[in-house]
């Protein structure tokens, strides 16, 4: 098994130096102008960032419920958050003190490996939903707690999309917007019930992080420098970077792909930033996934399909397209989800329902159907800085680049634009990072 498991760190790891070779291959940034901005950024400590909001960063322990981990996750309006480990809180070690980061997206995964058991939730009335709650300990609630594979996923599957719905999951910055009555759809009673009853009080955070996809937690230091930060979100494929202080196990700072990006955004007027940003994409490399490389979904396919595909390919979001030509009709993102809590009945028809029907019937049922459906697109004559700048201002994580026909010719992520200024020096990885967290994010 310890074989196995190094092999896989190995290919993970492999997959790591793949992407940035392409990248490398690809980009027409001069070599020169990289070295100095990595150079540059090597020289700026991680403390100079700016800290989250309020100064705080937010952690639950592995032993919280899914349903208080998804009403701490809406009520902060963030999308991932550090797991503890409670058996280790005294400890000054942070490799004992933290588990991993739980996201979102991964309590919306597990949501959907069970969405013929929320069919049956959200299909029934406020006051049915609610005794749902109160009554499943004899049908779900016993094989949930403490069940695994199917059993388990049914319990987490009625708490997550419970909480979900009337805690205001969509408050996602500001995506709560969209969902005005979300909360009164089903009742507060259903959210009180799955806070105090059987199996959702009982299911807990590291049901999830045993059992199902999650981010490792690989911190740096606050005197590390940014260029170790810049190269974890982009090459190493984290979304998100704990911070600490040496010698401390507790969290300072909290650095995300898309800070980065509303980082870069404020470089604007710096000479090395105008430079660079304001050269037409295609003139940088970029897009660097080609057409054929692009993972997108036909309009006509199951929106089960489409959310399987994220999942599969470890991906947030699938441009829409329709015909040979794979022209752009649309955008379905991981976070679309809450729009089908805000329509329960899709529920009921979901393993029916087409990507078309799906993003039909959004622009029906909220003031705002562009937060849904519409994608956010560029062409390859786009400036960087006017790219950066969509990103930053839609709040997304990815631009698909079109042709003037609108086919789909190419996608930036968040990823690619952080590593589109910097490059790996040699031997920096095992330098700076070590063993340690080669293993973890090989994990």
């Amino acid at each position: 098994m310890a074989q196995v498991k190094i092999t896989e760190n190995t290919s993970k790891l492999a997959s790591y130096d793949a992407y940035f070779e392409m990248v490398q291959s690809r980009k027409k940034l001069p070599r020169n102008l990289q070295e100095t901005l990595t150079d540059a950024f090597a020289k700026i400590p991680v403390s100079s960032f700016p800290q989250v909001p309020g100064g705080k960063v937010i952690e639950i322990d592995s032993e919280t419920s899914i349903g208080d981990a998804v009403k701490i996750l809406s009520e902060s309006n963030i999308l991932s958050v550090p797991v503890k480990n409670p058996a280790a809180q005294n400890s000054l070690d942070w490799r004992e003190r933290y588990l991993g980061v739980l996201d979102y997206s991964a309590i919306v995964l597990w949501v959907l490996e069970g969405a013929e058991t929320a069919a049956a939730a959200l299909s029934a009335s406020s006051a049915a939903a609610a005794g749902v709650g109160a009554g499943t300990a004899g049908a779900l609630g016993a094989l949930a707690l403490g069940a695994t594979g199917p059993a388990a996923v049914a319990g987490l599957t009625l708490a997550a999309v419970g909480a979900a719905v009337a805690g205001g999951v969509a408050a996602d910055r500001g995506a709560g917007k969209d969902a005005p009555t979300a909360a009164d759809k089903l009742g507060e009673d259903f959210y009180k019930v799955i806070l105090r009853e059987e199996p959702f009080k009982s299911t807990k955070v590291s049901s999830i992080i045993k059992s199902y996809r999650w981010a490792p937690f690989v911190p740096v230091a606050t005197d590390s420098s940014m260029l170790s930060v810049l190269l974890l979100l982009s090459k190493y494929r984290l979304r998100n970077v704990p911070v600490i202080e040496r010698g401390s196990p507790f969290l300072k700072n909290f650095i995300t792909q898309s800070a980065v990006i509303r980082g870069l955004v404020g470089c604007k007027g710096r000479d090395w930033f105008d430079c660079i940003s304001a050269h037409p994409i295609s003139e940088l490399g970029l897009p660097y996934m080609s057409a054929d490389e692009v993972i997108s979904v036909r309009d006509d396919e199951l929106i089960l399909e489409a959310f399987k595909k994220m999942r599969d390919n470890n991906i947030g979001g699938l441009p829409v397209v329709e015909g040979p030509k794979k022209i752009i009709v649309g955008n379905v993102s991981i976070r679309d989800i809450r729009f089908l809590l805000l329509k329960p009945e899709l529920f009921s028809n979901f393993r029916q329902l087409t990507v078309a029907g799906f993003m039909n019937t959004v622009a029906s049922a909220t003031h705002d159907a562009t937060k849904a459906a519409t994608p956010i697109t560029c062409k390859l004559g786009s400036t960087l800085c006017s790219v950066i700048d969509t990103l930053a201002s839609k709040l997304v994580h990815r631009i698909y680049v079109t042709a003037e026909n609108d086919e789909v010719v190419g996608v930036i992520t968040l990823r690619d634009v952080i590593s589109c200024f910097i490059y790996e020096p040699p031997n920096f990885f095992d330098n700076y990072f070590g063993f340690s967290a080669q293993e973890m994010l090989g994990n």
